[in-house]
């Protein structure tokens, strides 16, 4: 009750709300601009006032908050979208208060739907048998005669600078990947748990080299030092 939290890629403020409406004082950050005002509207519906919840757009990879300003930072599904994981994930801890904590969690990029293509593409691991390319090509063609076609391809997809299109919309990133983040930042975790996609696959999560197909989401946390 009464913590200052900050939910980086809060979207449209569904789990910020849900914190609110529990008594923390809510700061709801994204760099989406369409989500400020969906925000404000879900807040207004709820019931929740603006002393609880705020929204702020900007890039989380350089918070516009002084050092020590919140109890608790959370990263709910967020950090598979950042550009720089180690970027953020520093900012976050800069951000927060002795003693506070820095919760994550995210489906890793070989999860069945890691690709973060199945609002059209429902193969599971469609990652592994495709090219990028492809998938673009694919996705695009999927989606290209809805109504919010148009919308869909522009939030998952940019051009580099060469005129290549990519999906900006996801990093890529690995368990492996996010252990040698987190050891790269010097971050020992006070808790990290990979939980499987079922019960019965868990001994298949714990499998060197196969193991990141089997996991449905890693969960972190991170306390600062006091």
């Amino acid at each position: 009750m009464g913590k200052r939290l900050l939910d980086i890629g809060c979207g449209a403020g569904g789990k910020s709300m849900y914190y609110a409406s529990q008594g923390a004082f809510v700061t709801g950050m994204d760099i989406v601009e369409s989500y400020a005002k969906e925000s404000s509207e879900l807040a207004n519906i709820l019931g929740i006032t603006p002393d609880r919840f705020s929204f702020v757009l900007g890039d989380a990879s350089s918070l516009p908050f002084e050092n020590g300003t919140f109890d608790c930072v959370v990263m709910n599904d967020a950090v598979e979208h950042v550009a720089d994981p180690a970027a953020v994930i520093s900012e976050a801890l800069r951000v927060l208060k002795p003693g506070g904590r820095l919760f994550m969690n995210f489906p890793p990029y070989f999860h069945p739907y890691g690709a973060h293509l199945s609002d059209a593409i429902g193969m599971p691991w469609v990652q592994l048998f495709f090219t990028e390319k492809t998938l673009i090509t694919a996705y695009k063609q999927l989606v290209a005669d809805l109504p919010d076609g148009r919308e869909r391809i522009d939030f998952r997809i940019s051009s580099d600078e060469n005129g290549k299109e990519y999906f900006s919309y996801i990093n890529r990133i690995t368990l492996k990947r996010f252990k040698k983040t987190l050891k790269k930042l010097g971050i020992k975790p006070e808790y990290y748990k990979e939980i499987p996609l079922r019960g019965f696959l868990k001994p298949f999560a714990k499998i060197p080299f196969i193991k990141e197909l089997f996991v449905k989401m890693a969960v972190c946390v991170v306390k600062v030092d006091q």
